[in-house]
């Protein structure tokens, strides 16, 4: 694989160019991923691999799904890319897990519980559901070639307890720790990123939850209906100006929107909107930051000058991340592209390397990350290849898990 200059980029059409960025992006997870596992890094630089053997779970569980692209195009072969996941399976079934979930980090060595914050050192339910929303896709890939593995694979997520994570509420709940319980005391409620916790929970098996769970807590909270409208946009759900573009990314890697839709929202019109109150926020540049404008937008959560923030529109402190707009493709092809190309001939090199764009950059006060996160690298790779040819959702909503849970929370889908 090698790299591509951010000039050589530019003379491509547009179809070449998502290939080219998505094919370097992929190298985080192949050429960074942690040596003792395979899994992905939480972190990485420009220039250098973190010391140490940390892995992120849920951003696993997006690396995971972009291996499956990486197969499926060609970038890697398939054997190389079944060993792969093979090795990463079978430290996830020696892994330290808590009532069947996983931390949020692990030790990619030992498969230790890493502490996230001093009273998260447990189960996180909510990277648990992004680790196996990758495996789940992964196995409906891998299937017909590899029975044995998909086997192991509906395993691990068979040993999740979803109900337990309920604590007798009527709602799930995020974290879990052998050394301070429920301290850390947050509900998953919606509207964010978090839906595919819900339907995973519905759809297990063996620990699974009914609709009382999703509607009683998912669907209650201060800021889950919006219907406000922005620049002319109405957002069915949400926080005020809609909060941080990865809601419509996260679940959506696997969960399809087309059709998707239940008591509270049409899902494919939800995600639109989110994207364009988004964008229109950039254009309108309220904060007037330097940079911004049609083809210069997207808040989400990233790093940042001053650290890490989730940005939005109600949250905006001039910080651009690409991947909020590259993961927004599906939902607003011209402008994504358009802001791909862009950042690529405004910034070059600055926002170009060997793992593709850099996770954020501010020009108001002249800042470009050195930084690559799993978990915005791994939704580019995904979303653009759901949006080239829907492979991924595809893959996912054709798992019987998924399909029932959709159907226990009340969802229609185009697969259903």
């Amino acid at each position: 694989m090698d790299s591509i200059s951010p000039a050589a980029l530019l003379t491509l059409d547009s179809d070449a160019l998502m290939e080219a960025v998505a094919r370097q992006t992929f190298k985080f997870f192949w050429d960074g991923a942690e040596p003792s596992s395979f899994m992905a890094r939480d972190r990485t630089t420009r220039s250098a691999d973190p010391v140490g053997d940390l892995v992120a779970v849920g951003g696993t569980g997006f690396g995971v799904m972009a291996l499956v692209v990486a197969v499926e195009r060609g970038w890697i072969g398939r054997d190389v890319g079944l060993e792969r996941l093979n090795w990463m399976v079978e430290v996830l079934e020696r892994a330290e897990r808590h009532h069947g979930a996983y931390p949020h980090f692990l030790h990619g060595e030992t498969g230790r519980t890493i502490p996230f914050m001093p009273n998260d050192d447990g189960g996180d339910l909510v990277e648990t559901a992004l680790l196996m929303m990758g495996l789940i896709t992964a196995r409906q890939y891998f299937a017909a070639e590899a029975p044995a593995l998909a086997a192991r694979i509906t395993a691990l997520f068979d040993d999740v307890e979803w109900d337990w994570y309920r604590r007798g509420e009527n709602v799930l709940y995020w974290h879990w720790s052998p050394h301070h319980g429920w301290a850390m005391n947050h509900s998953v409620r919606g509207w964010n990123e978090t839906l595919i916790v819900y339907v995973l929970a519905a759809g297990a098996s063996h620990h699974g939850i009914d609709r009382r769970i999703y509607e009683e807590g998912f669907c209650r909270s201060a800021d889950y209906h919006n219907d406000k409208t922005y620049r002319g946009v109405t957002l069915p759900l949400g926080p005020d100006g809609g909060g941080p573009l990865f809601f419509a990314h996260y679940s959506f890697c696997g969960l399809d929107p087309h059709g998707l839709r239940d008591s509270h929202a049409d899902y494919w019109k939800q995600n639109v909107a989110q994207v364009a109150v988004n964008r229109d926020h950039c254009i309108a540049n309220p904060g007037g930051f330097k940079g911004y404008g049609p083809d210069c937008w997207g808040l989400t959560a990233s790093d940042d000058p001053s650290g890490y923030d989730a940005h939005a529109p109600n949250n905006d402190n001039g910080t651009i991340s690409p991947t909020a707009a590259l993961a927004s493709i599906p939902y607003a092809p011209e402008a994504g592209i358009a802001a791909m190309r862009h950042f690529l001939s405004v910034h070059g090199e600055k926002v170009w390397g060997r793992f593709g764009f850099v996770d954020a950059f501010n020009e108001t006060k002249e800042w470009w990350a050195d930084t690559y996160l799993a978990i915005d690298q791994g939704p580019i790779i995904v979303m653009m290849e759901n949006y080239r040819t829907g492979l991924l959702w595809k893959l996912f909503m054709a798992a019987p898990e998924v399909q029932k849970g959709l159907g226990r929370l009340g969802f229609k889908s185009a697969e259903a």
